[in-house]
This record gives structure tokens, sequence and C-alpha cells, in this order.
């Protein structure tokens, strides 16, 4: 079954920062923050301190995965420049998703440059006090704050645009489900996608049902399930994920399989599972027919990620800032 990746990340060379502070290499996938703690952030084979598009390119083959959606976030510092690269080099093989922290100075200039110039159709809010903007920011809502509406006023004049959010668990001041739905009834012709299926515990399903009662009477909200196997504790062992299996089906149930997005947020959750293993995982249950196996898998990305106005916009943008650079050196 061919397959779109609908959560990746592609590092040319890890900078995180974070509540821990910075993000430095030991090698061999491994990482250390600022406080003394010490991440395995790549698997083996993959690269010892990158994870580049060349790298990927053979398990994507091995895997029949056609295409792939690049996203961004604080855990391997925004690859923003390597992400419009990889997509300029490999047209139509990869789209992606930029970052930018809405408390800049210049953070509506680094928007404008990155839709205007480079050609991105879709913006990450890594927004989680876990891993995100949360951790070193104060609290601030995603369908309030000033800084955030700058931005979002700004994208408006995109119909298509794609916002995707990471806000962590219920337990961080982060986790706004019911900001996404102000967004997604104030901005009508964009697209917001949830990641991590808002977080799930299959000990607690009223929770996740509420979030997703909250997104169900809004088309243009959709989830994505990358990396729900290490956030609910399944590990390798554990093929084909129970726990995922009943807060997926509850999700199809509520929203729908035209509305899940299949991802794996690797290459940090392949340490946890193989790649295989999450690539897989849902053709080893009977959750979806083959009809929406294909949506989840495919279908959905591809409508919501590489829409033909987003795919050749990224395919036609030309850096000013790089040519002028080359035209001098």
């Amino acid at each position: 079954m061919k397959k779109i990746e609908g959560h990746i990340h592609l590092v040319r060379a890890l900078a995180g920062s974070k509540s821990q502070g910075r993000l430095s290499p030991l090698g061999n996938g491994y990482a250390i923050w600022d406080n003394g703690e010490i991440i395995h952030l790549i698997p083996e084979g993959w690269g010892d301190d990158n994870f580049l598009a060349e790298k990927y390119l053979p398990v994507m083959e091995q895997e029949d995965i056609e295409k792939a959606v690049i996203l961004q976030g604080t855990l391997n510092g925004y690859q923003n420049y390597y992400t419009y690269q990889v997509i300029k080099k490999y047209p139509g093989k990869f789209i992606g998703a930029f970052s930018v922290d809405p408390f800049d100075d210049f953070a509506m200039d680094i928007v404008k440059r990155h839709v205007e110039d480079l050609g991105f159709r879709a913006l990450k809010f890594e927004i989680s006090q876990g891993g995100g903007l949360h951790g070193f920011h104060k609290p601030f809502r995603l369908d309030t704050d000033n800084h955030v509406s700058k931005i979002m006023h700004y994208l408006a004049d995109y119909p298509g645009f794609v916002i995707t959010t990471d806000y962590g668990d219920y337990t961080q001041t982060s986790y706004q489900p019911e900001a996404i739905v102000n967004l997604a009834k104030r901005y009508p012709k964009m697209d917001f996608v949830v990641c991590h299926l808002s977080f799930p515990n299959a000990d607690h399903m009223n929770r996740l049902e509420n979030a997703l009662d909250q997104f169900a009477p809004y088309d243009n909200i959709y989830v994505d399930i990358s990396a729900i196997q290490d956030i609910d504790g399944e590990a390798t062992e554990a093929f084909p994920y129970p726990r995922c299996q009943k807060t997926v089906s509850l999700a199809k149930k509520v929203l729908g399989a035209k509305r899940i997005i299949w991802g794996t947020d690797s290459p940090w959750s392949s340490t946890f599972n193989t790649y295989h293993q999450l690539a897989t995982w849902l053709e080893n249950t009977d959750i979806f027919t083959q009809e929406e196996l294909e949506d989840v898998m495919y279908n959905n990305a591809n409508r919501v990620y590489f829409k033909k106005e987003n795919v050749e916009a990224a395919a036609n943008a030309e850096d000013p800032a790089y040519k002028k650079f080359k035209e001098t050196h």
C-alpha cells in the first residue's frame, strides 16, 4: 500500500532548545541537554548527529512511502531552511511546514519570508510545555494572543494554508483543543491538523472523546496519529498496539476516516518502535476498511498538505537572499 508520511523530522544539524536548555550532539544518535539529560534521538544507521533526506529516501522506498510531510519542533531545533532545500531538491516528493516563535521581535518578517520567498504553505506551532514554546514562555493562547493573531491574520490571505499544532497533554498549560476549534471557526478556508491525536491515554477515553467531539463539527480540523505509541507507553513488543487501536477507533467513530492522517514523528519515535512497525501497524488491525485505510495512509495527507497550489508555490520559490549571496561570493 502506498503511503504518505504525515509527520517526519529531517535534521540538518541538531539545534534543540526547550525547557532543558540547549541540545548538544554526542554522536551515535544521542544528544545531551544543558541540564544533563541525555536523549536518544536518531536510530542506528540513520545518522550520528543529523537525519538527512538522503538517509530517509531508502527507508521511504522500502516502506512504499511515496511522499512525506516535513515538520518542525524545538526538540531538534527548527530546520526551516533545510526543509526548503529538501523540497527544492525533491519537488513533489516532500512538502513542509516552517516554524517561528511568535514572540520573536522579527516574527512577522520570518513568517513573510517563508511564505512569500520560500513558498511555504504550512506552519507548525510546537507550543507544548513539555517540548515546545510553553516550556520557556509564559502561558499564551493560540486563539487570543496578539502575537499569534498577527500571524493568523496575515496567513488568512492564503486559502488552503495549513496550521499544524502540537499542544502537549492535558497536564500541560499548553493543552488547548478549544483554541483549535476557535481558530478553525474563525478561518474556515484554512486547514488545521492536531498532532499526536491530542495526546491520548487509553485509560482515559472520555478526555480524548471530549476533544474529538469539539473538533467534529469542523471539517477543516484533522488529527495526525504520529507518536501515539510512545505517548501511550506501547513499546515494540506491543505491536500492533492494542491501546493505540482503542484510541484510533474512537477517532474514527467521532471524526471519520477522512480526517485522520497517519504519521510517525520519526526519527525519535523510531528509537522506541521500529519504523517498519510504525509504518505497518494499521495494516495489521481491523480498524479501517481497505478504502478507509487508503484515506488514512495516503489520501488525507495528500488532500491537506499536497494541495496543487501549495506544491506549486514550493516548487516555484526562489530565495532572494541566497541569490544575492551567490552573486557576491
